[in-house]
């Protein structure tokens, strides 16, 4: 007998591992690894989602037509042109399929977010990994990936797991050395992170013409990972083919709650950008004098280059010594780094005192 056997592509695919959240044996875990907000989520949106506990036998609103009024507020956008998914993993997904499959190809960066690849594997599409320059995209060897075959180039920026930024202008190169029936896809899961002046997250390109889409999160700087709510700003050709696709009450009634608070917590997006700007400073700061070469970022992480295989794992393997979760890079093809989240000050002041202790006993070992 024979069982019932999925597509191959399917078996192509290496399933998601996400950062790990508990240490047997350990009390207190302080988890770095998985980018989430270093404040939890903001008290507006937690005190939104205790409200609709009594409302949780009815259907949510399938179009999230609050939230994406709510979100054309914050950003000055067309809320007509906004689509709600569930994370913008779900985004991810329905693009892929629906401008891509079989005979198809699809670019990404070397080291970008790997839910591209997972994503494009599946619709049926060749995913192409073109190669980066100092752990940033490169636009003459994304261009250079290009083919007949192409119809989506996806673009994380700030890039995870990098943190590594392009500038506007080659974004910009980018976008007008595609061809005009490539769809490109700006995924700026960390654009509220970013300080550098003239930095655009898609919005620009994606008002400049009907072949540009921005992705947005609310599961990094508005706290809110556990419910799972991304979102798209896109021509209205892309918003008609994902409302196509999308599940009918994809966005939970919890999680549009939620969503909506969170945009009007007054300050929260100030106050936990200061931080993290602080932080992230003062980590890289104490991780390179420990001898670690932290990559520049501009997200809510750092990527810290240890050399070696080996001496990551050993690295990691010493922070769990003391309840500290990072993530292992293996998956991205960079097994001598460690991806550390930037927590709160006591978190990386443990962070940085780990590391270093770690370093010394390494020299001392010789």
């Amino acid at each position: 007998m024979t069982a019932p056997r999925p597509r191959p592509e399917v078996l192509k695919i290496d399933a998601y591992v996400a950062g790990e959240s508990k240490l047997p044996g350990v009390n207190r875990i302080i988890k770095l690894s998985s980018n989430e907000g270093a404040f939890g989520p903001p008290p507006a949106a937690s005190a939104a989602f205790a409200r609709v506990a009594a409302e949780l036998h009815r259907y949510p609103d399938g179009g999230s037509v609050e939230l994406r009024r709510a979100l054309g507020a914050r950003f000055g956008l067309d809320p007509e042109r906004i689509v709600c998914g569930t994370g913008s993993d779900e985004l991810i997904q329905h693009l892929c399929h629906a401008y891509g499959g079989p005979g198809t190809e699809i670019v990404m960066s070397m080291h970008g977010f790997t839910m591209y690849q997972i994503a494009g594997t599946y619709a049926g599409s060749r995913v192409l990994k073109a190669p980066e320059r100092n752990l940033t995209a490169d636009v003459d060897a994304m261009l250079a990936a290009v083919s007949a075959a192409t119809r989506i180039v996806f673009l994380a920026n700030p890039n995870n797991p990098t943190g590594s930024l392009l500038p506007q202008p080659e974004v910009l190169r980018l976008r007008r050395g595609l061809p005009a029936d490539v769809l490109l896809v700006l995924d700026a899961a960390y654009a509220e992170y970013v300080e550098q002046p003239g930095y655009d997250p898609g919005v620009a390109l994606v008002d400049a013409g009907d072949n540009t889409v921005m992705l947005r999160t609310f599961s990094k700087i508005f706290g809110l990972g556990g419910m799972r709510v991304g979102w798209a700003y896109a021509p209205a050709g892309v918003v008609d083919a994902l409302n196509r696709v999308r599940g009918v009450f994809n966005v939970n009634i919890a999680a549009q709650a939620a969503a909506v608070a969170a945009l009007a917590e007054p300050g929260w997006v100030e106050r936990v950008r200061a931080h993290n700007t602080e932080w992230r400073g003062r980590l890289t700061a104490a991780l390179t004098a420990a001898g670690v070469r932290v990559w520049p970022s501009e997200g809510n992480f750092l990527l810290a280059d240890f050399d070696t295989p080996a001496r990551a794992a050993a690295a990691n393997a010493a922070l769990q010594a003391r309840g500290i979760i990072v993530r292992g890079m293996a998956a991205y093809d960079l097994p001598h780094c460690l991806r550390i989240t930037v927590g709160t000050a006591e978190e990386c002041t443990l962070v940085a005192e780990a590391v270093a202790a770690f370093m010394a006993s390494a020299r001392a070992d010789g």
